[in-house]
């Protein structure tokens, strides 16, 4: 009887498990849907990865049941985990290739750079806060992006010895785009950034030689970029 008891247990646990993950199925691609393709998300690469990338895995377990909302939401440390469709806008910009090597500044819970992963070569991402980045060091490793490396350290300075890359994407906002990100894009590089104070703009700046072309985007609200280089600039 209680050999039965038991199975009957595993059982009810394993089934309620495979109910919760087809509704986060259902929610992503609810998510698609309604949230990406409705406004402006055409990049099918793009479009295909936000449907994949389990974005409940990157947000604290009380707010799980908001994970698929059209909201960003806190993570901790002043932090947040920036809203669906802004991700998604970002990486489009950043126009992403196979064998690109991406840059991305303020980790914060992991997603993004699980999502930039999914589409380049190999992932740089620098967090300045270390209990975040060493959950998200864990969390992407759990996951199995074997194709990220998570650094603790000032964003605004970038990663000059693994520079040049060919995208940088930018989660937080300086008062201007920093200079040495700027260098350390390729030649044909893109950088993907939220720039100002009070009021910030989404920017697009593409590198072609010595030659930067700036595109504003939309009018955005992320977190400040902080750390010594910000501060020297100020």
């Amino acid at each position: 009887m209680k050999f039965k008891v038991i199975i009957l247990l595993v059982f009810v646990i394993l089934f309620s498990g495979c109910k919760k993950e087809d509704e986060y199925v259902y929610l992503r691609t609810k998510m698609v849907e309604n949230q990406l393709k409705a406004r402006d998300i055409t990049d099918k690469h793009v479009l295909k990865v936000m449907s994949e990338v389990e974005r409940h895995e990157f947000v604290p377990s009380y707010l799980r049941h908001l994970s698929y909302n059209d909201t960003p939401l806190p993570i901790g440390y002043g932090q947040t985990i920036s809203q669906p469709y802004i991700v998604a806008l970002m990486t489009q910009l950043a126009d992403i290739d196979k064998n690109d090597k991406v840059l991305e500044i303020g980790t914060g819970s992991g997603y993004q750079a699980a999502i930039l992963a999914e589409l380049a070569n190999y992932v740089y991402s620098i967090e300045i806060l270390e209990p975040l980045a060493e959950k998200a060091r864990k969390k992407l490793k759990r996951l199995g992006y074997g194709n990220v490396k998570i650094e603790c350290g000032d964003g605004y300075k970038g990663l000059p010895e693994f520079a040049p890359f060919d995208v940088i994407i930018v989660t937080c906002a300086p008062v201007k785009v920093p200079l040495p990100l700027i260098k350390q894009l390729k030649s044909t590089g893109r950088l993907v950034i939220p720039v100002g104070k009070q009021f910030q703009n989404l920017k697009l700046i593409k590198k072609s030689n010595d030659n930067i072309e700036e595109t504003i985007i939309i009018p955005v609200r992320f977190v400040e970029m902080t750390g010594e280089g910000v501060e020297n600039f100020e």
